[in-house]
């Protein structure tokens, strides 16, 4: 007899969030803070890749710094996302920009990677190590890097030694991984690698290069959505974030952390 699957409310309600989110991103060009400008930045303290290099964009969403990466290496990229709607855009924009040939597009979970150990050169996460979390990540995909890979991820992180209350609040309820800059360059070098560099994000990342767009998205995914209670509240928190970075944004930003595998 097959075993009875049974599906809790909770799971049924966690889709239902993770479909809000694809559906809603999906129209933003950009699913975190960044721009192409800070990519390459990040990218110029990456010295050497081999022009044969296996690069891995993990949490690639739409891809809008795979491109940038495709632009400014020689490798083959392979990028993944859990979200079928986001590789379907991604597909979209590799083959607009002529890089199919340097390409694989994967759907999947960066808990579970299709890499070998001591696989890639480059392993990147733009504003998306969070979902497994800043420590894990590193730990984990220390595996799949060659000695002397590097591992680039950009990190929401605290960048005062104290902040508000009401922010540190918000932030410990909605990602209780954010931390300080020298905690996080610590966790890198415990997880193995040696820190190479780390920057802070500049306001224009969040502002003009994703908070503008999301609210210009907002009356169309709501609109698409039929306006429906769900889509509201989850608009609500969106407005809500933004809101709290333009009120604190002296006190935490996204950091990009740059480390070699060390071997």
């Amino acid at each position: 007899m097959d075993k009875e699957i049974k599906t809790t409310e909770k799971e049924i309600r966690l889709v239902e969030d993770f479909d809000l989110i694809f559906d809603f991103y999906k129209l933003v060009n950009r699913q975190g803070p960044g721009s192409i400008e800070i990519t390459k930045l990040a990218l110029n303290f990456i010295p050497g890749l081999p022009v044969s290099s296996k690069i891995a964009d993990i949490g690639c969403g739409t891809g809008g710094q795979t491109i940038t990466l495709a632009e400014n290496t020689s490798g083959h990229i392979t990028a993944i996302d859990l979200s079928e709607k986001f590789i379907e855009i991604l597909d979209k924009n590799v083959k607009q920009a002529g890089f199919e040939d340097r390409f694989t597009n994967l759907i999947g979970s960066m808990e579970d990677l299709p890499f070998s150990d001591n696989e890639l050169d480059l392993m990147w996460a733009e504003g998306s190590i969070y979902h497994i979390g800043f420590e894990k990540g590193l730990r984990e995909w220390h595996q799949y890097l060659k000695p002397g890979g590097y591992i680039a991820v950009s990190e929401v992180s605290w960048i005062t030694k104290e902040r508000p209350q009401e922010i540190e609040e918000f932030w410990v309820l909605n990602y209780d991984g954010i931390d300080t800059i020298p905690n996080k360059v610590a966790a890198m070098q415990n997880a193995g690698y040696i820190p190479i560099a780390h920057f802070v994000l500049p306001v224009n990342c969040w502002l003009e290069n994703f908070y503008d767009l999301v609210e210009v998205a907002v009356d169309p995914f709501l609109k698409q959505q039929n306006n429906s209670e769900e889509a509201k509240q989850f608009i609500e928190s969106q407005l809500t974030e933004i809101n709290l970075y333009k009120k604190y944004k002296h006190y935490y930003s996204y950091v990009f952390y740059i480390g070699q595998k060390i071997g």
